[in-house]
């Protein structure tokens, strides 16, 4: 039996990955209820605007469906008011057509309605066109505000699925490329290197960092699909584990390309046929960046992973992975010192790459990486509080705290009122 292409088995696996089929049900179902639903309450023979609006607001996160939700709704009432507006001053005409369209963009960027600005031009020039105006224009507001609630109660009774894993596995799998990379570097670090080779080792170092921005997508996906989550109970704690542990990766791989250029530099001084570092240099840095490589896929499962005994071995194998790296870093810093005394023309880009080496450790020690969450926590409780402080007066006043203050203080001055005058 023929072995299926890696290249095969890789689009295979990520298909499986994309939210598309899940998001089609999903949408297609919504869209259907919200006509339904729609067919009943509006006095227009086929209210599409409901559906279409179901469609648009049935994202793959609660929280997108209800930011979504408001924009859409937003952006149809603001279309609808523009064509009221203008409909009391002029008709429909080529140039109050393309006035009113004008309005609507420039207005649609006031209101924040974000990507549904041409929705609001939209809905002035539907409106605007018909010739019963304000039963027609009723009618698009309620169709709307169908769509709208039908997808977010889907989303609201019907959970979508959280994509932590998806991001997860971004996550691991970025950390696996960088090591692969490390791996090939040091394999030539001890035979004659051409340039042209260790520039290709640059441009892989650059694809890597380019990767960082699909990473980045799935993690913002995975972590709009933690906000208002009912089935997440601690979704801050959970999308400051994964953004942090990104912002390391992404470090690291900056430094990794760093690391490349600084080789690549290294070949241009070697002559053809001339290793890039000695057989007992190379050996030693092969070592410490095959640990480091290690390191790298140890700390990604560490902050991917939700089992706790998991993530136990993970913070293990990273500890050991670290301990063995700095180890051979020492071994290698004695080797290049006694190097540079004999060469003593190379000493800046020796130094650079143990300058690097050291930046990856510091950044996946486990005590630094502690230091980052707090600090995390701490900023995102302060934002909290700073939110939530907004709304103190009127949760105060739902409560009906500030009217029994108003009577206690009254009752007081009341109560305070003839002790005063009898003291006189």
């Amino acid at each position: 039996m023929a072995l299926i292409p890696e290249s095969l088995t890789a689009l295979i696996r990520r298909s499986a990955r994309e939210p598309f089929v899940v998001q089609s049900v999903r949408a297609t179902v919504a869209a259907t209820i919200a006509f339904a639903v729609a067919t009943q309450l509006s006095s227009e023979p086929a209210p599409l605007t409901a559906p279409l609006t179901a469609l648009l607001v049935v994202q793959v996160t609660v929280y997108s469906t209800l930011k979504t939700s408001v924009r859409r709704v937003n952006s149809v009432v603001v279309g609808v008011l523009i064509a009221i507006g203008f409909s009391a001053v002029v008709g429909l005409s080529w140039w109050s057509l393309g006035l009113i369209i004008l309005a609507s963009l420039v207005v649609g960027r006031f209101v924040r309605v974000e990507e549904f600005v041409q929705e609001v031009a939209i809905s002035a020039m539907l409106i605007l066109g018909v010739t019963k105006l304000a039963s027609q224009a009723w009618d698009r507001v309620l169709e709307t505000l169908i769509g709208a609630a039908v997808g977010l109660l889907f989303n609201l009774l019907f959970a979508p699925p959280v994509w932590v894993d998806t991001a997860g596995e971004s996550i691991e799998d970025l950390a696996r490329r960088a090591r692969q990379l490390l791996l090939d570097i040091a394999d030539e670090l001890g035979r004659p290197t051409p340039v042209a080779r260790a520039a290709e080792r640059l441009h892989e170092a650059r694809r890597l960092d380019q990767a960082i921005a699909e990473v980045d997508a799935a993690l913002r996906q995975a972590e709009d699909s933690l906000r208002f989550n009912p089935r997440i109970s601690e979704g801050l704690l959970s999308r400051l584990v994964l953004r942090t542990g990104l912002d390391t990766l992404e470090i690291c791989v900056v430094v990794i390309r760093v690391l490349a250029r600084s080789l690549t530099d290294l070949a241009k001084r070697r002559t053809p046929g001339e290793r890039l570092f000695p057989p007992d240099v190379a050996v030693g840095l092969e070592e410490l960046l095959e640990h480091v490589g290690g390191a790298l896929v140890s700390f990604a499962v560490l902050v991917t992973t939700q089992v706790s005994s998991s993530a136990e071995e993970a913070e293990t194998r990273l500890t050991s992975e670290l301990a063995a790296a700095w180890v051979c870093r020492e071994n290698v810093a004695q080797v290049l010192l006694r190097k540079v005394q004999e060469h003593p023309e190379a000493w800046q880009l020796h130094g650079a790459m143990l300058a690097e080496v050291d930046r990856i450790l510091d950044e996946l020690d486990l005590e630094h990486r502690g230091h980052r969450l707090m600090e995390e926590l701490d900023r995102a409780s302060v934002a909290n509080r700073e939110r939530f402080a907004r709304f103190a007066g009127l949760r105060r006043f739902l409560r009906g705290e500030r009217w029994r203050e108003r009577r206690g203080r009254k009752r007081r001055e009341t109560t305070g009122r003839p002790a005063a005058e009898a003291g006189r």
